[in-house]
């Protein structure tokens, strides 16, 4: 079920009601409501697939409560690896089964040996990596007592499945969003408001720039080989926007959609593209995702204690770990390589953490010093996104290689493919103002010019959610 689709406008509103006028002062009915919407919610993709989410629950609900009644430190690491190798098994089997299979396959050809191996037609499961992480955060605080571990079945069931963040995120963390099913949650109207806000926002980003974007892109990507350094450059950049539209705005409206009841998440995304350097960028792009990898595996690895060798192995392993998350495919893992040789100087020269203040806090437009910094560091992103995006290593080498041909002949050729292209770009344009002028803010509804902002995503929203197609979210596909 799509938030940008009509089931979804239909169901909301029945939970909403159910929620807040018959299981309101019944808290354990509220939260045994949570898990049956977000079950449905779940199913009404495959419902096969709910018997993976019930069987993690129960495993990591499980671990929990023998991680609370034991003492010995070796039995205590028994049940952690078992909750540990239970699910990352199941993710690496639906994810990467047929990755390695085919590697292994290749492997054995490169040195002349003939194997064969059968591939299965794996259905990946919507937002099993999600889920995933998010369950063994609890069993890996509880292991590390960070957390108490739970005694109440259906408030950790619907922590693990809560429907808005359940198949795209923001990863929750176990210590900030399990607590929030034990208490009592009445309506605040305010919240809701904000609530409201924020997923109107996050539909703006999806519908109408991520979405428009997307149709550009796709015959961008494509049609590559025919079309000039200049279109595939401007293909780049409108997936920039695309990825970061379609997937903050997933995040915006699951945080937006919490708030409705009664729940807070953590910030996703924090304006990305106004970063200084790669490093700004990785602390305010997927802050859950990053967060993650940094809580669970970086800082185990030794962090930033250590030598300097030690200090830029461990970025790499997190870099490539985090590529190789995103799918089963090279160019992701070649995506986070090269991200991670993009941050190493920045490691090295000891100034990773340089950048983490808000741009021009104090005025209106950043210095040129930051404003090269910025372009600069968009630039390297937007590259990076041609990996990411390619069906292949071959395909973004051919793309990059075009680009850096600079070849203009022919203009824009692409600009004569689709409808409202000038609008297009234009749109893009107040999106990045809208987005400037309010990046010392939670989100672009807050502070100043409300209005006038509401006004403008109201509108867009109407002339071009017409075009919209309810496109799944890319997220969706990790």
């Amino acid at each position: 079920m799509l938030f940008n689709s009509i089931d979804f406008a239909i169901f909301l509103p029945i939970v909403f009601l159910l929620y807040w006028f018959v299981a309101q002062n019944n808290l354990r009915l509220q939260n045994l409501l949570i898990v049956v919407v977000s079950y449905i919610f779940y199913g009404w993709w495959d419902y096969r697939f709910l018997s993976l989410i019930v069987f993690s629950t129960i495993i990591d609900y499980t671990v929990g409560v023998l991680l609370s009644k034991e003492k010995s430190i070796t039995k205590r690491k028994v049940y952690l690896w078992i909750s540990i190798v239970i699910n990352l098994g199941f993710l690496g089997f639906f994810k990467y089964y047929n990755f390695f299979l085919d590697n292994f396959v290749t492997a054995f050809s490169f040195f002349g040996q003939s194997i064969s191996g059968n591939s299965l037609k794996i259905i990946l499961p919507v937002g099993i990596s999600f889920y995933t992480f998010q369950t063994l955060s609890y069993s890996i605080d509880v292991y590390k007592n960070k957390l108490e571990p739970t005694k109440d079945f259906i408030a950790f069931s619907a922590f693990v499945c809560f429907f808005p963040q359940l198949v795209a995120g923001p990863i929750e963390r176990a210590t900030n969003l399990l607590p929030q099913f034990y208490k009592r949650r009445f309506f605040d109207k305010e919240q809701a408001i904000d609530g409201l806000h924020l997923f109107i926002w996050g539909l703006f980003k999806k519908i109408v720039i991520a979405d428009s974007c997307a149709v550009y892109v796709n015959t961008i990507f494509e049609n590559y080989e025919n079309l000039n350094s200049l279109s595939l450059f401007l293909g780049a950049v409108y997936f920039a926007f695309q990825i970061y539209g379609d997937f903050s705005g997933y995040s915006d409206m699951a945080i937006g959609l919490s708030k409705f009841f009664g729940f807070n998440l953590m910030k996703n995304f924090n304006y990305p593209y106004f970063s200084r350097d790669i490093a700004e960028f990785w602390r305010r792009w997927h802050i859950s995702l990053s967060t993650w990898f940094r809580d669970y595996l970086y800082i185990p690895l030794g962090g930033s204690k250590g030598n300097k060798l030690k200090q830029v192995r461990n970025v790499f392993v997190i870099f490539v770990v985090s590529g190789f998350w995103h799918g089963a495919n090279w160019t992701y893992i070649i995506w986070g390589f090269l991200n991670a040789l993009f941050f190493i100087p920045l490691l090295v020269i000891n100034k990773n953490r340089k950048n983490i203040d808000i741009v021009a806090s104090t005025s209106f437009f950043p210095n040129i010093y930051d404003f090269i910094k910025m372009l600069v560091t968009f630039l390297m992103v937007v590259l990076a996104w041609v990996i990411f995006r390619a069906d292949s290593i071959s395909t973004a080498i051919k793309y990059l290689t075009k680009i850096f041909q600079v070849n203009f002949d022919g203009g824009i050729n692409y600009l004569s493919i689709e409808r409202y292209s000038v609008e297009n770009l234009l749109l893009i344009f107040v999106f990045i103002f809208i987005e400037w002028i309010s990046r010392k803010e939670s989100h672009p509804f807050f502070g100043k010019h409300i209005l006038v902002k509401i006004s403008f995503v109201l509108i867009s929203l109407f002339l071009f959610g017409v075009y919209s197609q309810a496109k799944d979210f890319i997220y969706f596909q990790f």
